[in-house]
C-alpha cells in the first residue's frame, strides 16, 4: 500500500475557506483503480498558518502514479491556483510507502 500526502500552510483566518474549497471539489477518485481512502485532517499552525494535509490512499505507488498521469488526476486539479490567496506558502508533497 502506499500513501501520498500533501501538505498546506493556510494563512490565518483563512482556514474556513479552504476547508469549503475541499468540501466542494469533485476528486474524481472514486472511479480510479487502486485508490482506497482519502482524508483531509487540519494540525496545529502558529500565528501566521494552520497546517493541513490531504492524505490519500493506494493499493500500491504505481496505482497512483497512474492517477497523476490521468484525466481524472487533470479533472480534480482544474483551478487549483485560483485560491492562491489563502496559502502561505507551496503545497509540500510526500509519499510512503506502507511498511506494517
Amino acid at each position: 500500500m502506499f500513501i501520498a500526502m500533501n501538505r498546506f500552510k493556510i494563512l490565518r483566518g483563512k482556514e474556513g475557506a479552504f476547508e469549503d474549497i475541499w468540501k466542494r471539489r469533485d476528486s474524481h477518485l472514486d472511479s480510479v483503480p487502486g485508490f482506497k481512502a482519502f482524508n483531509l485532517v487540519k494540525g496545529k499552525g502558529n500565528e501566521e498558518f494552520t497546517l493541513f494535509a490531504s492524505v490519500s490512499s493506494w493499493t500500491s505507488e504505481k496505482a497512483f502514479l497512474n492517477w497523476t498521469k490521468s484525466e481524472a488526476f487533470r479533472r480534480a486539479h482544474a483551478g487549483a491556483g485560483q485560491h492562491s490567496d489563502i496559502y502561505y506558502d507551496h503545497p509540500e508533497f510526500e509519499g510512503f510507502e506502507v511498511i506494517i
